[in-house]
C-alpha cells in the first residue's frame, strides 16, 4: 500500500516511488524471499541516480540497507484516531475493488480484513509498539543528532508547512 505522501514526494522530486508492500508481497500474500527482496530494493536504489522515494519499512527483511543510503527519512506519525479511519476507508475501497490491492495478486477478503490477520487489527494492536520502535530510531537517526530522520504528525499545519518547504527547495534547484 503506498502512502499519499510518498507518492506526492516522488512526483515533486521527479524520482521513482517504490512502495515496499509491492516488492515484499507476492501473489497470494506470500512474502518475497529475503535475498530476492534485498536484491530488488538494492537495484531500485542503484538504478536511480537522481534518487528515489521508498515507502514502508520492512527492516526485518532488509536490515538497515535503506537507512544507510537514504538522505532523508520521514516518520509519518499521525495519531491513531486520524489514520485508523483512513486505513478503514482504504481497506473498504480494496474490498469493493474500487482501489487496487496493496500488491498485485494480494486481494483481501472480508474474513481476513476483519480478523487478527488483517491490517485493521494490526494497526490497532501494533500502534504503540511501532511508535516506540520509531521513537528509538529518532534518537539514533534524528535530525537533532545530525541524521536525516524527521517526524511528521501527518496532518494539519506541520505537514502543510513541510510540503511547502519541499516544494520551495525543489523549485529553487530545478534546472532552467
Amino acid at each position: 500500500m503506498q502512502s499519499t505522501l510518498g507518492a506526492w514526494l516522488a512526483a515533486v522530486l521527479d524520482v521513482p516511488h517504490v512502495p515496499l508492500d509491492e516488492v515484499y508481497w507476492q501473489p497470494g500474500w506470500q512474502p518475497a524471499a529475503q535475498d530476492e527482496f534485498r536484491t530488488a530494493v538494492k537495484a531500485t536504489m542503484e538504478n536511480n541516480e537522481k534518487g528515489w522515494v521508498i515507502d514502508g519499512d520492512y527492516s526485518q527483511a532488509h536490515g538497515d540497507m535503506i537507512l544507510r543510503e537514504a538522505t532523508d527519512i520521514i516518520w509519518l506519525d499521525p495519531p491513531l484516531i486520524l489514520y485508523f479511519p483512513r486505513i478503514l476507508i482504504r481497506t473498504l475501497r480494496r474490498l469493493f475493488s474500487v482501489q487496487p490491492p496493496c500488491s498485485p495478486g494480494c486481494t483481501e477478503t472480508w474474513s481476513e480484513a476483519l480478523s487478527s490477520k488483517g491490517i485493521l487489527w494490526w494497526c490497532l494492536s501494533n500502534h504503540w509498539a511501532v511508535r516506540k520502535k520509531y521513537a528509538e530510531r529518532m534518537r539514533q537517526y534524528g535530525t537533532q543528532n545530525g541524521g536525516g530522520m524527521r517526524r511528521l504528525q501527518g496532518s494539519g499545519s506541520e505537514l502543510k508547512a513541510w510540503k511547502e518547504a519541499v516544494t520551495e527547495i525543489v523549485g529553487r534547484h530545478l534546472p532552467d
